[in-house]
């Protein structure tokens, strides 16, 4: 026996069905057992009696139940995907406006469909959950706001913080450091840095205490260090520790081709599309080679392969988020920031 708030979900969206409501196509698709057919809500089609009538929240989830697509509505066309594309734009505009992070609920409701329905197809679309979207856009806001207003307590609001109570407790965690230090180039923080010769030429390695910020290949230990200071003018920095030595030995080992399993804390910082390229990265596998193209796929962009490419180019921990794995459509190595040999001699190793 049905659940009475079950029931009556699904003698609402009966009700909906029976108008032929085309406000709610795209939310959910009814089936008919007699016919064997799916179809969208606003189906011209006779209706069906209630007890011939279940519903589904995909139309994947009817296929998958063994029913086919109504010829007369078209369920499996494109107007419910840029009907929900559409509702997944005006959830983001809400997220850029909102003085918190909005709740999944209140982002469903404005997308008309339900949590369950929202988060997955938000997540589809966009490559990640509502709320690291949210996160990631508050960091972008807050880091743009917090270099470029008088005050810092100016960026609170500019950053998407309802309260400056909220804004210190969140702002460390989307910048990586608080906000004055963001302000003044890291002024405050303290980033430990180390330079090791490899057999590639030699490595610097920076991080901060929540992990590794950035990793480096040149052939001048002096310009690799200027290069980071100059991007944390303002912080401290210090000789590795007992606690770093040995994520610098870990990342060594991966330059020499050694296998490692554990994994590596990292610090980094960039856009949200730049996380989510960044977060592909880390998806592919040792000895794989993914193509530019390939990896936009990947992200649900296919046709966003040179953003994708710059964001490979700018990727700031070479090895441990291996830019090296991606190449050319035609196979072919380019573009690699440390040097095309350098990728050519990972991969090499990788293939081992």
């Amino acid at each position: 026996m049905q659940k009475p708030s079950l029931a009556a979900a699904e003698d609402g969206r009966y009700e909906a069905v029976r108008r032929r409501d085309p406000g709610l196509d795209g939310t959910f698709y009814y089936a008919v057992v007699t016919t064997g057919v799916y179809c969208r809500p606003s189906c011209a089609a006779r209706l069906a009696k209630r007890e011939h009538v279940t519903f589904y929240a995909t139309l994947e989830a009817a296929e998958g139940a063994g029913y086919r697509a109504c010829k007369r509505c078209k369920p499996e066309g494109t107007d419910d995907r840029e009907r929900m594309r559409a509702a997944i734009a005006r959830a983001c505009s809400h997220i850029e406006s909102a003085t918190e992070i909005p709740k999944l609920e209140e982002l469903a409701a404005i997308a008309a469909v339900s949590p369950y329905h929202f988060h997955r197809a938000f997540k589809n679309a966009l490559g990640v959950t509502p709320r690291r979207y949210a996160m990631a856009r508050r960091a972008e806001r807050l880091g743009a706001g917090v270099r470029n207003s008088s005050r810092v307590t100016d960026a609170a609001y500019e950053g998407g913080f309802g309260s400056s109570s909220g804004f210190y407790d969140g702002a460390p965690r989307a910048l990586g450091m608080t906000p004055t230090a963001f302000r003044k180039h890291g002024s405050g923080e303290h980033i430990r840095i180390a330079t090791v010769a490899t057999s590639l030429g030699i490595v610097l390695v920076a991080g901060t205490a929540r992990g590794i910020c950035a990793v480096r290949f040149g052939d001048d230990p002096d310009a690799l260090r200027a290069a980071v200071v100059g991007d944390f003018a303002g912080a401290t920095f210090l000789e590795p520790d007992a606690d770093f030595e040995p994520l610098v030995a870990s990342i060594v080992s991966r330059i020499e081709g050694e296998a490692q399993q554990a994994q590596i804390p990292m610090d980094l910082r960039g856009t949200v599309f730049q996380r989510r390229v960044w977060d592909a990265l880390l998806t592919i596998r040792s000895g794989e080679r993914v193509s530019y193209g390939e990896l936009a796929r990947r992200l649900g962009t296919p046709k966003a392969v040179r953003a994708v490419a710059q964001a490979v180019a700018v990727n700031p921990a070479a090895v441990i988020v291996p830019c090296h794995r991606v190449v050319a459509g035609d196979g072919t190595m380019r573009g690699y920031r440390w040097g095309v040999e350098r990728k050519r001699a990972l991969l090499e190793r990788e293939r081992r």
